[in-house]
C-alpha cells in the first residue's frame, strides 16, 4: 500500500507545476492533499480527476482557503469529512477514508507560525481537541493512517535552523511534548521517522528556499497495529510543487475487501 501526502499552497498553481502528472506515476493507492485553497466546483477540469481514482473533497467555507482532499484506488466504505469540530469543521481541516479494517485521514493542521497570539490559541485549542479524538479512536478495531500537514514537529531533528525558529509555533516545547504524548502514551508513530532518522529530511520551507530553514512538518502517522509494516519512505524534492515536499510512504498492508 502507497500513500503521498502533499501539501499545495493551492492545488491549481501545484497542478501548473506538474504534481499531477508526477504523481499519476507513483502507482499511489491514496493520495492525501492539503491546502487547496480551491472549492470542489472550482475543480471540474479532467486533471483534478484522474482515470483510475475516486476523488472525494472536503472545503472550507471561506472561498480559497484551505481544503483537503482524498484520491482513492478503490471505492470507501464511507467517507467522514470533518472532525466534530465545528469552527475547525468550516475551515475544511480533515476528510478519513474508511475501509474493512482500515482509515486513511488527510489532515489540515492549523497554522501559526509567524502569528498573533489569536493564531496560537486557535491552534492549541485544535491540538486539545484532537488529542481526545485520537485517544478515542484507538480503542477501535481498525487501524488509522493520518497523514498530511500537521504544521508541527516533534524535535529539533525536524528543523534544520532551532536557534532561528525556536519561538515560533511548531517548534515550542508544549507542542513537541504534545507528539511525544502522541507517541509514547496513546501509542501512535512517526511513520517515516520509523525508518529514517536523518537530521536532514525536511518538507517545508516557509521562506521557499530550499538550501535554509527547512521544518518537517508533513507526517504520516500510524496506529500502533501498522508500525510493523512500514516498509519505506521518502520525501521527494526533484521537483518544486510548493513550499512543501510530498511525502511518500510504502506500507506492507493488503486492504481488505
Amino acid at each position: 500500500m502507497r500513500i503521498i501526502s502533499f501539501c499545495a499552497d493551492g492545488i491549481r498553481e501545484a497542478a501548473k507545476e506538474g504534481f499531477y502528472e508526477w504523481v499519476l506515476d507513483q502507482d499511489a493507492d491514496f493520495i492525501c492533499i492539503q491546502n487547496l485553497k480551491a472549492q470542489e466546483y472550482d475543480l471540474q477540469a479532467d486533471t483534478f480527476w484522474p482515470q483510475g481514482y475516486n476523488p472525494y473533497f472536503f472545503d472550507a467555507v471561506e472561498k480559497d482557503s484551505n481544503g483537503v482532499a482524498i484520491y482513492c484506488k478503490e471505492m470507501p466504505k464511507a467517507i467522514m469529512t470533518g472532525l466534530g469540530f465545528v469552527d475547525y469543521d468550516m475551515e475544511g481541516r480533515y476528510i478519513q477514508a474508511d475501509f474493512q479494517e482500515i482509515s486513511i485521514g488527510c489532515l489540515l493542521a492549523p497554522s501559526a507560525y509567524k502569528a498573533d497570539d489569536a493564531a496560537k490559541a486557535h491552534k492549541k485549542q485544535f491540538f486539545e481537541l484532537f488529542q481526545n479524538h485520537l485517544n478515542k479512536v484507538r480503542n477501535k478495531r481498525r487501524e488509522f493512517v493520518i497523514c498530511g500537514n500537521w504544521n508541527m514537529t516533534h524535535s529539533q531533528a525536524d528543523i534544520q535552523d532551532i536557534q532561528l525558529n525556536r519561538d515560533m509555533s511548531g517548534a515550542l516545547p508544549e507542542e513537541q511534548q504534545w507528539m511525544d504524548q502522541l507517541f509514547h502514551e496513546l501509542g501512535y508513530a512517526d511513520a517515516f521517522r520509523e525508518i529514517n532518522t536523518d537530521s536532514d529530511e525536511f518538507t517545508w520551507w516557509p521562506d521557499g528556499d530550499r538550501s535554509k530553514n527547512g521544518w518537517r512538518t508533513d507526517h504520516q502517522i500510524v496506529s500502533e497495529g501498522l508500525r510493523p509494516v512500514i516498509e519505506y519512505g521518502a520525501i521527494y524534492k526533484n521537483q518544486t510543487f510548493s513550499s512543501h515536499a510530498p511525502l511518500i510512504m510504502d506500507y506492507d498492508y493488503e486492504m481488505q475487501s
